[in-house]
């Protein structure tokens, strides 16, 4: 699935917020893909805590390799020293099947949670250990595609925006500001201050 930038979104936020206007000129990102399923988007979140992008991918294939399909029954049937030996510790292994057992038991829907508002999906996974506030926002994101998406939690968008604007520090009461400006947008605001930290969007 597709989250699709547009000439419309991009002169829509950049009237709300003309100091982004030059970088949203220069953004080369057309589309964001994402994959709709919120449950096995949330055990490769899992799988990839604290781990370089490479890694946690080889982790995870072989994860499902092992598993042949991302569901509850499975993870919760898989032998943990099976898991152990695709490269996931202890603690990982219990937050997966952490989750599984809140599927399996009905205390989240995670079909039904992806189709809530944004604070409720938030709410409601980071009831599961081993999942924050970031996950949740990322998981917005990244697997649900929602166009509101400014993580205070996200150190290189607190850090786009310091370099957008001249700043030493960011507090949440200030970032709560700028998160009013750009929405409802903010997605969209989020993928360019990305940029922007990264080097590839300068002003001039």
């Amino acid at each position: 699935m597709l989250y699709r930038i547009t000439p419309g979104m991009k002169r829509a936020l950049a009237g709300q917020a003309p100091e982004l206007a030059p970088y949203l000129a220069k953004m080369r990102r057309q589309t964001l893909e994402y994959s709709g399923k919120l449950f096995p988007a949330l055990l490769e979140s899992i799988v990839s805590q604290q781990l370089a992008v490479r890694a946690a991918a080889a982790i995870f294939a072989r994860v499902e390799e092992l598993l042949g399909e991302l569901s509850a029954e499975k993870l919760l049937e898989a032998d943990p020293v099976k898991l152990r030996r695709c490269g996931l510790s202890q603690r990982k292994i219990d937050y997966l099947r952490g989750v599984a057992l809140a599927e399996q038991e009905g205390r989240i829907d995670f079909d039904a949670l992806a189709a809530r508002p944004d604070a409720e999906v938030i709410a409601e996974l980071t009831k599961l250990k081993g999942v924050g506030v970031w996950t949740a926002e990322m998981l917005l994101l990244f697997a649900l595609g929602r166009p509101d998406v400014l993580s205070y939690s996200d150190l290189g968008i607190r850090n786009g925006i310091k370099l957008l604007y001249g700043l030493d520090a960011l507090t949440e009461e200030d970032f709560a500001v700028y998160r009013r400006r750009y929405a409802p947008y903010g997605t969209l605001a989020s993928l360019c201050l990305w940029e922007i930290k990264d080097g590839g969007l300068k002003r001039s």
